[in-house]
């Protein structure tokens, strides 16, 4: 009996242990689900490829008033600020120094040429009397040499009458180029001196102007060829379409080029500065602003656009998508990309026209296994149909 009553308790035991094991199965990890992922089907469509720097603009012209002779300034004939074209009077210095010189000048060359007449008239005739040797060879030497200084001295006088002329013309000070003219340094009164260090004003051309960008000279080689194969109808070889964004975030309404002629490499940096051409009628681009700058390097008509968030990287940092096969299977593949296009990185390796791309529950697929996979909507998409139904 007391054998039996161990059997008893034995087996007992035995069952309240299965019991409890089947109870731990039933209450424990719940079986592994398929995973619940969304996919864009890739396809190829038109792209136009861009590279964005950022930059300064830069008068098209600079150029600073100063006086290119001494005196009294009389008269400032501009406001400040306003456009000015090339030729306008800008100032006035007093010129009646000036004008009595040139009025000198007129006189002696009225006397020079008198005294040329004179010695016209003696030459003249001392050929005659040579010719009858009436004179000595010595008396018709000196005629001539006489003639000879009197019409130098003309020329000189000349020369002298140009000059005075000249300088009465610098004492109305004018605009070197057109542009818009800053605050004027100096005011009415003050004594100027020619060719001084300080300038009385500066012009500055803003339409068109320039937008300067620096860039390493090995992404201007990449561009370059980005350009050459992806060329824009009607863009010039030496040039490419340039658009702007403002500091605040707006865009600029006109369009520019960007030009590559007289690039050149510093050679402590290994960088180039890069100079893009704008119209600027309404003077919206003032000098010194700063800019981010958008370079069309050509269209691409069949890219392959991968959106961001459904590119990862892996242990190595290359660019990995995650993309769902035929079968319903998940598979990791090694991308080639390019550039950022908007949301999207330009593909050009890795992946193929037609692959289904999993943009949403990456955190749940799992590399081999299979994925419940659906076309993913974005908010705006979600919502349409949510509104339709």
């Amino acid at each position: 009996m007391p054998q039996t009553r161990g059997i008893t308790v034995i087996a007992a035991a035995l069952t309240v242990w299965a019991l409890s094991a089947c109870n731990q199965n039933s209450h424990g990890d719940p079986p592994q689900r398929t995973a619940e992922v969304a996919f864009v089907t890739i396809e190829p469509q038109r792209a136009v490829l861009t590279t964005q720097l950022p930059g300064r603009t830069v008068p098209y012209e600079v150029a600073d008033v100063r006086p290119q002779v001494s005196g009294i300034l009389q008269k400032r004939l501009f406001t400040e600020g306003s456009l000015v074209q090339a030729g306008q009077v800008l100032y006035q210095i007093d010129a009646t120094l000036y004008q009595a010189a040139l009025d000198s000048a007129k006189a002696q060359l009225a006397s020079a040429k008198a005294a040329l007449t004179t010695a016209q008239l003696k030459a003249d005739r001392y050929v005659s009397l040579r010719a009858q040797k009436s004179i000595s060879q010595q008396d018709y030497d000196d005629a001539q040499a006489a003639l000879a200084q009197a019409r130098a001295t003309v020329e000189q006088r000349e020369a002298d009458l140009a000059t005075a002329r000249i300088k009465l013309g610098y004492t109305r000070i004018v605009a070197p180029i057109s542009g818009r003219i800053g605050r004027s340094f100096l005011t009415q009164g003050a004594l100027v001196e020619a060719n001084q260090d300080a300038a009385l004003a500066t012009i500055q051309t803003l339409d068109p102007i320039y937008i300067d960008m620096n860039q390493s000279s090995t992404d201007l080689l990449a561009l370059r060829r980005a350009i050459e194969r992806g060329r824009v109808p009607g863009t010039p070889a030496d040039a490419a379409s340039v658009t702007l964004t403002l500091d605040d975030g707006s865009r600029y309404p006109q369009d520019g080029t960007l030009q590559f002629r007289d690039v050149t490499v510093a050679a402590t940096t290994g960088s180039v500065t890069l100079r893009a051409q704008f119209p600027n009628p309404d003077n919206v681009l003032l000098p010194g602003m700063f800019v981010r700058a958008t370079i069309v390097a050509g269209v691409e008509p069949a890219a392959l656009l991968v959106p961001q968030r459904g590119v990862t990287r892996d242990e190595k940092g290359n660019p990995t998508a995650l993309v769902v096969e035929a079968d319903g299977t998940v598979a990791r593949r090694k991308l080639t990309v390019a550039q950022t296009l908007g949301a999207n990185w330009l593909v050009t390796d890795g992946i193929a026209a037609g692959d289904r791309v999993i943009v949403e529950g990456l955190q749940y697929a799992r590399v081999g296994e299979k994925a419940n996979a659906t076309p993913f909507q974005s908010p705006d998409e979600s919502g349409a149909a949510a509104a339709a139904k």
